[in-house]
């Protein structure tokens, strides 16, 4: 059973993502550690002990769809109420409208423990925070009185509502329109596919965020609208009134996340109410609802890497736990009676090894990302510039290299399992087919490459991934200097996959100078996996210099340089020399 790593967690915002420098310069207000430690501790305990028992069964039982509506499996709309009624949903909300107003990079670390416990539990709060910071920002003063405070509390969840059966990633094709009335209000028609936690039976309402066409909309993404879209019309004293024309008309059946409803959405075919079309409202400028969207997405981008991080904590935590009770041979000096337990073997233990410390980076690259959005809302101008441009930079990398060690780290808790592992009932397999989806869904794991390579490497000319890179050759200059030998040989490997990445990013930026798109595209997964690999091992690094523990840290940082950064020489050679066998092999699979 998963248990809140509350140690890690703390130590990982504190020492790691630049939320203890924050503090200590008192750029974090009323902020200290006692809040810190406080919070983490019970939101840990309502994981653990709420969260974490419903995860199982919840997959078992899945979210079931009955003429338009869907009921949760057991337990799970109690324990949302209980979940609200702690005040977690309100953690990051803006205290103009009930929230705490705590950093980001607080909401998110709570965010892994409740995804740790169950992604399919998460993800629906996960949609709601990203819907308030798109109606703070763009609605009208009217939507967020009468919607956020609602939103903010979890008394109502929010959706988005993006993807339709033509259009998928590329959003220009989409066809939902929005026929005004006169009234300020807008009639909505068309069909959306995989919205997450679209009908459900834990609140008495839903806050769609839906994208729309006007009838005089120009082609393409250019012609994008955003609405406010509810289940239920709300009367002037903010209760839910009449039934809006929005229907679930079916549930996807999937690989994982079972008691996530994953919701086929119709808007306007008159199940519900007098008049066809469902009512909804303009949320930012006609045309630019992209822009609102991304919002939402960027957000969500980065919830989403927290998903990996936290699969892979609880497929870690599993695996071990298995491992130190399965008897199988005698390991190498292995002097107690019978079989040994399957820990002791060094294969093992380098897969257990390889689990741990590929969360702990991903968990670091997802922080720091988390704390440079908190930073990017204080400070002068320049210093919200630096800080926002910080986060554009990581959020591509956090979603992408996080959610990838979702996978890898879940497979290998299955492989530790041996042929337990494939059976259901051993609780390893239920991580794996929970965390494949995290690649795909908020712009697949290759787009994010491509966002990183093509918009996140020029910002600021350049200089923005450069400030980074010298942060964290800072950090190794620190570790060559302390002579610390707990690290052994983790500063050489690291220096030189420092190496490798300076040249894979002058390369691409060299590359796109001169418009060779080909060999850019070629080379931006690769790439975008390299960033992540040296970042999150300069993480473990900077976590494990002076920390109380740091013998366990420190041998896990070198574990980590020494065992796994190596590949970083090989990526380099993909993103430089990858174009030319790519381009001439792909030609065969063209049908």
């Amino acid at each position: 059973m998963y248990r809140a790593p509350v140690d890690d967690i703390t130590h990982a915002l504190k020492a790691v993502s630049g939320l203890g420098e924050a503090m200590a310069a008192g750029r974090a207000g009323d902020l200290g550690e006692d809040l810190i430690d406080a919070i983490m501790e019970e939101a840990g305990r309502f994981a653990t002990d709420r969260i974490a028992p419903l995860h199982l069964p919840g997959d078992r039982q899945g979210a079931r769809l009955d003429d338009g509506d869907v009921t949760m499996p057991d337990g799970w709309a109690q324990a949302y109420r209980d979940w609200i009624e702690g005040g977690w949903n309100a953690l990051p909300g803006p205290e103009d409208h009930g929230g705490q107003g705590l950093p980001m990079s607080l909401a998110m670390a709570a965010m892994e423990m409740w995804n740790s416990g169950s992604i399919a539990f998460a993800l629906c709060p996960t949609l709601t925070m990203g819907a308030v910071e798109a109606l703070e920002k763009h609605a009208t003063d009217e939507l967020r009185a009468t919607y956020l405070q609602k939103l903010v509390s979890g008394e109502w969840t929010g959706t988005m509502n993006l993807t339709e059966p033509q259009a998928g990633s590329d959003l220009g094709a989409l066809k939902t329109r929005a026929e005004p009335v006169g009234d300020g209000t807008y009639r909505l028609f068309g069909q959306k596919i995989y919205i997450t936690f679209g009908e459900h039976d834990m609140t008495d309402n839903i806050v769609h965020l839906v994208l729309a066409r006007l009838p005089d909309a120009p082609a393409g993404t250019r012609g994008i609208s955003l609405f406010l879209v509810p289940k239920f019309l709300v009367n002037d004293d903010g209760t839910p009134g009449a039934r809006n024309d929005v229907l679930c008309n079916g549930l996807e059946h999937k690989m994982g996340i079972h008691a996530s409803p994953t919701c086929t959405m119709i808007y306007g075919d008159g199940k519900h109410g007098d008049t066809p079309g469902a009512i909804g409202w303009l949320v930012g400028e006609e045309n630019r609802g992209l822009a609102c969207m991304f919002t939402m997405m960027n957000n969500a981008r980065l919830a989403v890497g927290i998903q990996g991080v936290a699969v892979a904590e609880a497929a870690t935590q599993k695996a071990v736990a298995y491992a130190n009770e399965r008897t199988q041979g005698r390991a190498p000096g292995w002097d107690g009676e019978g079989m040994s337990p399957i820990v002791h073997h060094p294969d093992v233990q380098r897969n257990l090894l390889t689990m741990k410390a590929l969360t702990g980076a991903a968990r670091a690259i997802c922080y720091a990302c988390a704390h440079a959005l908190d930073m990017a809302r204080t400070g002068t101008e320049e210093e919200q510039r630096f800080w926002h441009e910080r986060a554009s930079l990581l959020t591509p990398i956090a979603k992408a290299f996080s959610t990838d060690i979702g996978s890898e780290v879940a497979s290998l808790g299955v492989q530790v399992h041996g042929g337990m592992g494939y059976i259901e009932e051993a609780g390893a397999a239920i991580f794996m087919r929970d965390a494949r989806i995290a690649q795909i869904y908020e712009g697949t794991n290759g787009i994010q490459a491509i966002d990183l390579v093509q918009r996140k490497l020029p910002l600021s000319d350049g200089a923005c991934v450069a400030a980074y890179l010298e942060e964290l050759d800072g950090v190794l200059a620190t570790l060559r200097t302390s002579n610390d030998t707990r690290f052994g040989e983790a500063g050489h490997y690291l220096e030189t996959a420092m190496a490798d990445l300076r040249a894979a990013t002058e390369w691409l930026v060299g590359r796109m100078a001169e418009g060779d798109k080909q060999a850019v595209l070629a080379g931006a997964t690769p790439y975008q996996h390299l960033f992540g690999l040296t970042a999150g091992g300069v993480y473990l690094v900077k976590g494990a210099l002076g920390a109380a523990n740091g013998v366990d840290r420190a041998s896990i940082a070198r574990f980590y340089a020494e065992n796994l950064v190596g590949q970083s020489s090989a990526l380099r050679d993909r993103v430089e020399k990858g174009a030319a066998s790519l381009a001439a092999a792909g030609e065969a699979l063209v049908a």
